[in-house]
């Protein structure tokens, strides 16, 4: 076995690897760009090299430096992790060139699959059912949108280089397809530096359900089973499950020898996944997959496999990449149970998940689940990268059980500090649908209004943020309170776009009246640890997390963080209220596309500006018919969250 290896990634995953090979005895070298200089990724590993700026194409895409970094430091081996260049067959050339051990498959193997339009057709010629769709060479914008019109839509413009859900774009109707084309083709050109793109059948109750596969240096190949990823948001997966809900023997066989047929049709060494597209609409049927597509390398999702097979995964990577047989045989595997990962980012959901950046301020995550994560308390959540936080895995003895335990850990998962989609796991979690295991790829938009509701803000929520924000439960009393005589204290607080003014007395060493106009009620408290309290009213108790700082206070509270600001004083604003004729960029990236100038004439709902944030496109339009006044950026540039971009003519003048 390798003595030392080196990571080329960053994050949960590095972290992830890591771990495994520490267990086995083998020394690890982290990378880093300056933004990751303090990250808990570098705290763990044996060593670390700077890699360069933040940017990843001056640091985690600098290939030919990561090579010479392994030299440096003694590796043997490169774990590619996911992402960055775990994909890029010249990377793994190069490695293989410079007489290291690449963990993960030949770049041969690598470059067959990793264009979408030559995978399928391989896939073709070895009798592995594929989408309907064109998948050739000529990119020229009439052409395509003829093809798009003879395939029938709905279709899907995928970039053929692309992966988690980047330079994808589906098309209801005729007349969006350029502008979708175009978009898919800027984002497949900034991802993954190909702006190439196939057009594919849109399969109306889709399933994605894909199969682990493994193979080895000895022309052997098997399949880990199957997970299903049906649950995504702009086509990124949210919550994975194995086994898949529904799937019967017969078509878990089926699927399986597909798989290993993809796998050894390119002699495939290493951990590889075998994505299908699955029609759901009649249930699941021995005829009713096609090949999507394979990632040569771990996928974010391998932990529910490992949960149910009772397997490390990374431990087999290392194996194979040191020549070894796979460590199983594929009758010896067997299925246990039921797994379920759920990814945990920092996003704003109901804006449409947006990325969110941010300092972890407060984490606290559940017991009851394996937490993946390369985030620790303090960490800052920065506008470079991906912007996930952990992963939450659990195990069940069945599906029922497991989804329970997720359920009750992600209740448990608290975080402050930077907005979360835990409350939009947690209701996806509760949705009726996917409870009894009715999932496809349209679940989410279909129901996304009623998974994003926020619970109402209650007396009692107002009342325990009022006396933590006042700094209350200090043994001290409010102004010098007595027996005879206790005083008020004034605490105003909003939250969710509420004011509030609550008048808290004190009653006892630990005890309230809070009152807010003609509502009011009596809190008791008791500290249990630091950001943990017993409340008591009346004859109810519960332990209550929360976190504050100076200007905030959180309560964690049913699966919804409920975050109120605390208003430590007032200034007038000359100019008055907004008029709404500034557009403001609702994150910090980059101006990708400027469709406007000065004195152009706009009608509701023209995109005026694309925004690029973690190499995902934003579109942000206009919500009246006007006059754009000025141009404040230009394409290219570099914007935070808030800074206005433009300017709209006033509606008055």
């Amino acid at each position: 076995m390798f003595d030392k290896i080196l990571i080329a990634n960053r994050g949960e995953i590095a972290c992830r690897i890591m771990e495994t090979a520490h267990k086995m005895g083998v020394k690890t070298v982290a990378i880093y760009s300056d933004a990751d200089a303090h990250s808990k990724h570098v705290a763990l590993a044996d060593e670390a090299w700077r890699v360069g700026p933040p940017a990843v194409t001056e640091s985690y895409l600098q290939g030919d430096k990561i090579i010479e970094i392994a030299k440096a430091s003694g590796a043997q081996a490169i774990h590619p992790g996911y992402g960055f260049l775990s994909e890029s067959p010249d990377f793994a050339e190069k490695i293989e060139a410079s007489g290291l051990r690449f963990i993960g498959p030949s770049s041969s193997a690598i470059r067959a699959m990793g264009l979408k339009d030559a995978a399928k057709e391989l896939m073709g010629k070895s009798g592995v059912p594929i989408v309907p769709g064109y998948h050739g060479s000529n990119q020229d914008a009439d052409f395509l949108a003829k093809e798009a019109e003879n395939i029938g839509y709905p279709v899907l413009i995928k970039a053929r280089a692309g992966g988690g859900g980047k330079g994808m774009r589906k098309v209801d109707d005729p007349k969006d397809f350029r502008a979708a084309l175009e978009g898919a083709q800027r984002e497949g050109l900034s991802a993954f530096g190909d702006a190439h793109c196939l057009i594919e059948k849109w399969i109306t109750t889709p399933r994605h359900i894909e199969i682990q596969v493994f193979g080895d240096d000895h022309g052997n190949a098997i399949h880990l089973f199957e997970r299903d990823c049906s649950l995504q948001r702009r086509h990124q997966k949210v919550i994975e499950e194995a086994p898949a809900p529904g799937m019967t023997e017969e078509m878990r066989a089926a699927m399986g020898e597909a798989a290993v047929r993809c796998a050894k049709a390119i002699g495939y060494s290493g951990a590889g996944t075998i994505e299908f597209i699955v029609d759901a609409s009649n249930g699941l049927k021995p005829d009713g997959f096609w090949f999507m597509e394979m990632n040569t390398r771990l996928q974010v999702e391998h932990p529910v496999t490992e949960m149910i097979t009772g397997q490390d995964l990374v431990e087999w990577q290392m194996r194979v990449a040191n020549g070894e047989l796979l460590p199983a045989a594929q009758d010896s595997l067997t299925l246990n149970g039921h797994a379920f990962e759920a990814r945990i980012y920092a996003e704003d959901v109901p804006a449409g998940f947006l990325p969110m950046t941010g300092s972890i301020d407060y984490l606290s995550m559940s017991p009851l689940a394996r937490v993946d994560s390369g985030i620790r308390e303090g960490d800052t959540i920065t506008p470079w990268y991906d912007p996930i936080i952990s992963k939450v895995i659990v195990w069940g003895a069945t599906r029922e059980i497991a989804l329970a335990r997720m359920s009750a850990a992600l209740a448990e998962s608290n975080i402050s500090g930077t907005v979360t989609n835990i409350p939009f796991l947690s209701a996806l979690c509760a949705h009726e649908e996917f409870k009894v295991g009715n999932v496809d790829t349209g679940l989410i938009e279909r129901d996304l209004d009623d998974l994003v509701v926020a619970g109402d803000l209650t007396i009692a929520d107002w009342a325990l943020a009022a006396v933590l924000a006042g700094n209350l439960m200090e043994d001290r009393p409010i102004n010098g309170w007595s027996l005879w005589t206790p005083l008020n204290r004034s605490v105003w607080l909003t939250a969710r776009g509420e004011e509030r003014e609550m008048l808290v007395t004190q009653i006892g060493p630990k005890a309230f009246t809070i009152s807010h106009s003609s509502e009011g009620m009596d809190l008791e408290f008791s500290l249990v640890s630091p950001n943990t309290l017993t409340l008591t009213s009346g004859e109810q108790r519960k332990s209550v997390q929360y976190f504050k700082r100076d200007d905030k206070v959180t309560l964690f509270m049913n699966d919804d963080p409920k975050v109120f600001d605390i208003i430590t004083g007032y200034y007038l604003d000359d100019d008055g209220e907004s008029t709404g004729n500034e557009l403001l960029s609702p994150m910090p990236g980059i101006v990708k596309v400027l469709n406007v100038a000065p004195q152009s004439e706009v009608n509701a709902g023209d995109t005026l500006v694309i925004i690029e944030a973690m190499k995902m496109e934003h579109s942000l339009t206009v919500a009246r018919n006007t006059v754009i006044a000025e141009v404040l950026v230009e394409a290219g540039q570099q914007v935070e969250a808030g800074e206005v971009l433009l300017t709209l003519e006033d509606t008055d003048a």
